[in-house]
This record gives C-alpha cells, sequence and structure tokens, in this order.
C-alpha cells in the first residue's frame, strides 16, 4: 500500500498508446481481457477516453485465421483505432498479408488522431 503501481503510473503518464506492431499473441489477449504482463495490464487499465493505436503484424496464415478479424472487431469495438496491415514479404519470408504498416503509415496515423483531440484550454 502506498508504493506506486507501474501499470496505472504509466497510464496516467501517458497522452495516447501506440501498439506497434501488435503480435497475434498479445491480440488474443487483449482481446479476451488478459492481463499477464506490463503491456496487457496498461491496456487493461487504459483510460479509454484517450486514444489507443494498434498496428498488427503477424504470418499471414495467422493473419487470415478467422480469429484475427474478431479480435480486431473486439478492440475496435473498445474505441481502438486500427492501422491495417499490408502485404509484403514478412519476417518469417513468406509473402502476404499481416505486415505492419509502413512507419509512415503509422505516424501519419499519429498525427491525425493527435490533430482530432481537443486542444488544452489556454491559460
Amino acid at each position: 500500500m502506498g508504493d506506486p503501481v507501474l501499470h496505472i503510473e504509466l497510464r496516467k503518464w501517458a497522452d495516447i498508446f501506440v501498439i506497434s506492431p501488435l503480435d497475434a499473441n498479445t491480440l488474443a489477449k487483449l482481446a479476451n481481457g488478459i492481463c499477464d504482463n506490463l503491456l496487457t495490464c496498461i491496456v487493461r487499465a487504459w483510460d479509454r477516453r484517450k486514444p489507443l493505436l494498434f498496428a498488427p503484424a503477424m504470418n499471414t496464415n495467422m493473419f487470415e485465421h478467422p480469429l484475427t478479424s474478431q479480435q480486431i472487431s473486439i478492440l475496435q469495438g473498445f474505441d481502438y483505432t486500427y492501422i491495417p496491415t499490408i502485404c509484403k514479404t514478412l519476417a518469417c519470408g513468406d509473402t502476404g498479408a499481416g505486415g505492419m504498416a509502413e512507419v509512415t503509415t503509422i505516424v501519419q496515423k499519429i498525427i491525425d488522431v493527435l490533430e482530432e483531440l481537443p486542444q488544452a484550454s489556454q491559460t
């Protein structure tokens, strides 16, 4: 009691949360409310009035599995912002869907979301 709780302190500190890349394992955990590490605990404690963006990255077969689209939909239902995957040569050597969006795309989406936030009142 009285000591700071890391995942709560990080939640309070951050104005925006970007998970990039988001692998299939962590996507499944987030969609099912599992909080067994620092990242998933922060997400579970996240103030949903603040933006959370996620950019999945996984093997094509994993990405095309029906569970993946269901889990992405669950996160979108929490008003989290999905940054779509792209087709490219993946880390495993396969070429196909499931590649993380280009960094420039992710950065632009972050800028867009930040520009949509209400400006702090000037004192």
